[in-house]
C-alpha cells in the first residue's frame, strides 16, 4: 500500500512584481503623504477615495476586437460576465466619479487622491506591478489658471516634504504648441487626425527620448531610423532633414526666461491655430505663476516636455529632480522625474458625451520616497517603543499599569509578551525592536518602590567604543522611584 504524498507547501513569497512593506517604510510613506495632503488641503482640494476595482469599460483599457481586457490591467469576469479590473491609475476613476455625480459635485470640483494602483506589466529592477500614486485634479475649469495652480501646488508639495528649491524644477509645455509644430512639418492634419498617425507617434516618442538619445539619436528617429548599439533598428518618422531640424529647433527653444521662450515659440509655429492658442496659454500661465512668486527657478516653460499619454489636450507638466545620485554601477546621474500631469478635456466626455475641462497631476510616491532617502531625509533607523520587561509572571498587572501610564503620557510603549523565563531574550527583543529604553522591575525593586531604566541606545554606543568621552558621565542604567517612571523615561528619551 503506497503512502499518500504530503501536500505541497506553498512558497512563502509574494507574486512576481509585488513586494511587502514593513514598519519604517509604511511610516515614512504615511508621513510624506500627510505632508502633501496638508498642501492640497490648504489649496482647497478635498480628499476622494474610489474603489480599487472598476469596470474595464469605465477604465477604457480594453481591446475593441476581443471580449477581454488589455493585458496591461489585471482583469477578470464576474458572475454576470462583466469584465472588471484593478484600477491602473487614479485619473480614470475620477473621470467616472465626475460623470456619475455631476449633478451633486460643485463645479469646478477639486479633489486629491492617494492609494495603490496596479499594472499588469513585466516587472523589473525597481519596477513593480503595484505602486502608490498621489494625485490632485480640478474638473470643470477651462481656464489655464487651474493649470498654473496645479504647478504651484506641486512646487509647494515638493518643498514641504524636503526637496529644497534648486534641487527640482517643474517643466511646463503645451500639447497645442506641439501640435502646431507637427502641423508645420506635415505630421498632423487638422481635418483628418489619422493621416500619418503612425509616423506622428514615432516622432512624439523620439522627442520624449531626447534626454536619453541626444540630438543625433532623435534626428535619426525623426528621419530614416536609428540603429542602436545592440544592432536593433527602430524605424523613423520619415521627415526630411529640413523638417527634422525644425522639430529639433522646437525642442531646443528654451531660453533663460519664460518670456523669452514664449517669444521663440511664437515665431516658430507659423501662426497655426492650435500652436498660437497654446503659446498664448503658456504666456498666461507664466504671468500667473510669476505674480505668485513662482519664477523660473521653480517652474519653467520647456518645449521638451511631451508626456506620453494621448489624452492630454493642453498644458502638460512634469517635476524633475536635478540633484545627482549614483546608479547601480556607481555612475553619476540625475534622479529624474517624480511627477507628471496635464490638461485632459476629453476624458469625462467618454461618459457624458459632452466635453468637461479637467487638469491634474500625479506624484510617483515610491520615486519621491527614494529621492528623499537619497537626500538623507528618510531611511534613518526608526525609534521603536519603550519595552517594559517582565520579571515576575504573577505581577503582569503591575507591568501593564506601567505601559498604560507611558502611553497616556504620549510615549510609545509595549510590554514584553514572549516567554519571560530568559531575561536576556527580552533585551535581545528590545534591541531588535530598536527600543530606546527598557523598563525593569524585579521583586527587589518592587519592594523598594523603584524601577530600573536601561538606556539601550547608550549601551549600544558603549559596546561599540568603551572610550567614548561624550558618554562617560552618563550612566547606561539608572534606578528611579516608581512614581517618577514617566518623567524619567521622558528625560532619557530627550537625551
Amino acid at each position: 500500500m503506497s503512502k499518500d504524498k504530503p501536500a505541497r507547501r506553498p512558497k512563502a513569497e509574494p507574486p512576481k512584481g509585488f513586494r511587502d512593506y514593513f514598519g519604517a517604510e509604511v511610516t515614512e510613506r504615511k508621513a510624506m503623504l500627510d505632508q502633501i495632503a496638508g498642501v492640497y488641503h490648504a489649496y482647497g482640494f478635498d480628499p476622494l477615495e474610489t474603489s480599487a476595482v472598476e469596470t474595464v469599460e469605465a477604465l477604457g483599457k480594453f481591446l475593441p476586437d476581443v471580449d477581454r481586457p488589455n493585458e496591461g490591467v489585471f482583469g477578470w469576469q464576474d458572475e454576470d460576465d462583466q469584465w472588471l479590473a484593478l484600477r491602473y491609475d487614479l485619473t480614470a476613476p475620477l473621470a467616472r466619479v465626475a460623470a456619475q455625480f455631476r449633478n451633486d459635485l460643485p463645479s469646478p470640483y477639486r479633489r486629491y487622491a492617494m492609494g495603490p494602483v496596479w499594472r499588469n506589466e513585466k516587472p523589473g529592477p525597481g519596477r513593480f506591478r503595484q505602486f502608490y500614486q498621489c494625485d490632485a485634479d480640478t474638473v470643470g475649469s477651462p481656464t489655464v489658471a487651474a493649470d498654473a495652480e496645479i504647478c504651484a501646488m506641486l512646487s509647494d508639495a515638493l518643498e514641504v516634504v524636503g526637496i529644497p528649491r534648486g534641487d527640482y524644477i517643474v517643466r511646463v509645455n503645451n500639447r497645442k504648441v506641439l501640435n502646431g509644430i507637427l502641423n508645420v512639418v506635415g505630421l498632423l492634419d487638422n481635418h483628418d487626425p489619422t493621416v500619418r498617425e503612425a509616423e506622428r507617434g514615432i516622432a512624439l516618442r523620439a522627442i520624449d527620448k531626447f534626454d536619453k538619445f541626444g540630438r543625433d539619436g532623435v534626428m535619426q528617429l525623426l528621419t530614416g531610423g536609428r540603429l542602436d548599439p545592440s544592432g536593433d533598428f527602430t524605424k523613423g518618422a520619415g521627415l526630411c532633414y529640413e523638417h527634422a531640424e525644425m522639430v529639433m529647433a522646437f525642442l531646443l527653444a528654451k531660453r533663460n526666461t519664460n518670456a523669452a521662450t514664449v517669444s521663440v515659440l511664437r515665431d516658430m509655429i507659423y501662426n497655426t491655430v492650435a500652436g498660437s492658442e497654446g503659446v498664448q496659454e503658456l504666456e498666461t500661465m507664466a504671468e500667473l505663476l510669476d505674480a505668485q512668486g513662482y519664477g523660473a527657478d521653480r517652474i519653467v516653460i520647456d518645449p521638451g516636455v511631451v508626456r506620453g499619454l494621448g489624452y492630454y489636450t493642453g498644458p502638460v507638466f512634469e517635476a524633475e529632480l536635478t540633484f545627482e545620485i549614483l546608479d547601480e554601477k556607481g555612475r553619476k546621474r540625475q534622479f529624474g522625474s517624480v511627477s507628471g500631469g496635464g490638461r485632459y478635456d476629453d476624458l469625462v466626455k467618454r461618459f457624458t458625451g459632452q466635453a468637461v475641462p479637467a487638469t491634474g497631476v500625479s506624484i510617483g510616491v515610491d520615486r519621491l520616497l527614494a529621492a528623499l532617502r537619497a537626500k538623507g531625509r528618510m531611511g534613518q533607523a526608526a525609534q521603536g517603543p519603550v519595552v517594559v520587561t517582565v520579571m515576575d509572571r504573577d505581577r503582569m498587572a503591575d507591568y501593564m499599569a506601567m505601559v498604560g501610564e507611558l502611553r497616556r503620557a504620549g510615549i510609545r510603549a509595549e510590554m514584553y509578551l514572549g516567554n519571560p523565563k530568559n531575561f536576556g531574550n527580552q533585551l535581545k527583543y528590545a534591541d531588535k525592536r530598536e527600543s530606546p529604553v527598557a523598563v525593569i522591575q524585579g521583586g527587589d525593586e518592587a519592594a523598594k518602590g523603584t524601577v530600573v531604566l536601561k538606556d539601550l541606545i547608550l549601551g549600544a554606543k558603549i559596546a561599540q567604543s568603551a572610550s567614548l568621552e561624550e558618554w562617560k558621565d552618563r550612566p547606561a542604567q539608572v534606578e528611579v522611584a516608581r512614581g517618577d517612571l514617566v518623567s524619567a523615561v521622558r528625560r532619557m528619551l530627550d537625551q
